[in-house]
């Protein structure tokens, strides 16, 4: 499979996914109208992506290609049509926005990567991808932005950009590790989820026993 035909379909398959988790999320936290649910979706879907174009110098793919709109219209509109039966299934949500996230955090670092950044800033990039959609989604509903609380978060994302960019520097990149360093990025978020691992607090935390155990 041709690279940018891959990079395409993970992308726009990330755009759906967290198209539709973050419109549940915002119907679940706030109430708000049809504008606020598709709003805070598109937000959600393409924040991560216009981030990593804005940094990479270019003009964001989400404004070039009709079809990251479009996607993420649909993903939102899904969850405002559906979202009394859909708000309620807490597990489909976050297994969204593992998706969402496994998918950016490759498709970002690998385009970091084909325009000549080195395999750290790709890195970094790759995973600011993946979080810049829920940041700018949990800062529009006045919450502590998920990557700067608790929880297994941007360290997934953080991991399967890695995988992606070492599978890069040694020629091995395709729709094969493409696939294994999403799913790792995956399967590290759903571990944490389910056991409720969260990444290392200031000790101050500890003492206090503040150490929150909400949903990242």
């Amino acid at each position: 499979m041709d690279q940018q035909l891959l990079l395409l379909i993970l992308d726009l398959t990330g755009t759906f996914a967290f198209a539709l988790n973050g419109a549940l999320t915002a119907i679940r936290a706030v109430r708000v109208d049809i504008v606020g649910v598709i709003a805070l979706g598109m937000i959600t879907a393409m924040g991560g992506g216009v981030i990593r174009d804005v940094m990479l110098n270019l003009s964001p793919a989400t404004f070039q290609d009709w079809r990251y709109l479009a996607v993420a219209a649909v993903g939102a509109l899904i969850a405002f049509a559906f979202g009394n039966s859909l708000v309620r299934l807490s597990t489909p949500i976050e297994v969204l926005d593992a998706v969402g996230l496994s998918f950016f955090a490759i498709t970002g670092a690998i385009k970091a990567i084909e325009f000549g950044l080195g395999p750290a800033q790709a890195i970094i990039l790759g995973t600011i991808t993946a979080v810049g959609g829920g940041t700018l989604r949990d800062a529009l509903l006045g919450r502590v932005p998920s990557v700067l609380s608790d929880g297994l978060y941007a360290v997934p994302a953080f991991i399967g950009a890695g995988l992606a960019v070492i599978a890069s520097l040694f020629g091995l990149y395709g729709p094969v590790t493409a696939v294994v360093a999403a799913a790792v990025c995956f399967l590290i978020r759903i571990l944490g989820l389910h056991f409720g691992w969260n990444a290392p607090v200031p000790r101050e935390w500890k003492r206090r026993g503040t150490g929150s155990s909400r949903r990242d």
